[in-house]
């Protein structure tokens, strides 16, 4: 057999090719392999031809049905174009924010901070039992680290605002519709925030179990049922809320670093408190 040779022609030449020259045809890929030259050694070409030529040239010969190989046409992806790719919003977003402005970076340290925080002070607490200790019981210590993070979480809404505050608004974003979405957004995050807060209660809310005060039974009534953890996702959407009625791109940066802070969080509170309530069940038998 002679030496391999590819031939990409457009699907018209494809599709008139004459019956006489698609001697043998295998579709590999969606791309038909072709064996041409009568008398001669074979030669096989490979045709790229689109997928409704494809799907002639299969009608035609039903017997090549049978020999699909999953490949990639002519170098596949690699053969895709991005720099065609329209990344006009996304450049537009970029210049409108300025990532070392120290307002940003306050920001972000506050955003980032926080979740870290209690995370690591619960749960020295629940291995140590030393601030239960300092305050004379689990409630009282439950109550003043409750506090504490409530005071963070002020002074994180105040870095953010400060930061939006700072750098320029963005005309896309400066319009009747999208201002409506922000509040929208808002009254939904402050009903997903309050009414989770009544569900759990202060020590439900505020890391009780780390402190040994246990709910008898895992809440599932609203806004439960609805999200898994309506805290933290209705502060987010306030906060993209916000970044909407401001008209401000570096809040939507902001707001995307505050949903990857609580879904890290997530990751290491969900199991951990799985942990201790598995702890007690075990205690109990």
């Amino acid at each position: 057999m002679q030496e391999e040779t590819k031939s990409c022609t457009s699907p018209c030449e494809a599709a008139g090719t004459e019956d006489e020259a698609l001697g043998s045809l295998l579709d590999i890929g969606g791309c038909w392999w072709v064996l041409v030259g009568a008398g001669g050694p074979p030669v096989f070409t490979l045709l790229c031809m689109s997928d409704c030529d494809t799907a002639a040239v299969r009608n035609n010969n039903p017997a090549t049905n049978s020999h699909r190989v999953p490949l990639d046409c002519c170098g596949g992806l690699n053969n895709v174009d991005y720099s065609k790719m329209d990344l006009t919003l996304m450049e537009e977003l970029r210049k409108h924010v300025d990532f070392g402005d120290s307002s940003f970076c306050i920001a972000v340290i506050a955003i980032v901070f926080n979740p870290l925080f209690w995370n690591v002070v619960a749960r020295w607490e629940h291995r140590t039992r030393t601030i239960s200790r300092w305050f004379g019981g689990p409630h009282p210590a439950c109550y003043c680290l409750g506090f504490v993070i409530v005071l963070l979480n002020v002074y994180r809404s105040h870095s953010v605002t400060a930061a939006m505050k700072a750098q320029a608004r963005w005309d896309v974003m400066d319009g009747t519709g999208v201002f409506y979405t922000g509040v929208a957004l808002m009254v939904l995050g402050t009903l997903l925030v309050v009414s989770s807060f009544l569900a759990l209660g202060f020590t439900g809310t505020f890391l009780g179990d780390y402190f040994g005060i246990l709910m008898d039974e895992k809440v599932s009534g609203f806004p439960f049922n609805i999200t898994e953890n309506p805290m933290y996702w209705g502060s987010t959407a306030n906060y993209l809320g916000l970044a909407l009625i401001g008209a401000s791109p570096v809040g939507l940066v902001l707001t995307a670093i505050v949903a990857v802070a609580y879904k890290v969080a997530l990751r290491f509170e969900g199991p951990f408190t799985e942990q201790i309530y598995q702890e007690r069940s075990q205690r109990s038998k």
